[in-house]
């Protein structure tokens, strides 16, 4: 008896749980829609005009929010580009001064190397 009832407590428990989550689920599917919703009539709401003063259909409104999108899109990639290879830039150019200052001291070196064989040979 105690095993059944145990047993049924725990199915019990863990269906209250999957529809605890399928409920919270549902809540932000909700939450998410009302907002899309929102951000929709947004953007419906705005009378785009063409060229003769007439107000655009449906579909030029969609093409047109999507063209705009791409430049926003294309203004932030290239935004992220310019940074990343000004990072780049500077770790070459902190490369180069490092190997300039290398070769200037291998060539100090090589001046005094030279200048004490001149001296031995004399």
């Amino acid at each position: 008896m105690k095993t059944k009832t145990l047993l049924e407590y725990l199915t019990l428990s863990s269906s209250i749980y999957v529809l605890a989550r399928d409920t919270r689920l549902l809540e932000k599917l909700q939450e998410y829609s009302e907002k899309s919703k929102e951000n929709i009539n947004k953007v419906m709401a705005d009378t785009p005009l063409d060229e003769n003063g007439n107000e655009l259909e449906f579909l030029d409104k969609v093409a047109l929010k999507t063209r705009e999108l791409k430049e926003e899109l294309d203004e932030k990639i290239e935004e992220l580009v310019i940074k990343f290879y000004k990072k780049i830039k500077v770790a070459h150019l902190d490369e180069i001064k490092a190997l300039n200052e290398k070769i200037e001291k291998l060539e100090r070196t090589t001046a005094l190397l030279e200048a004490r064989l001149n001296n031995i040979k004399v």
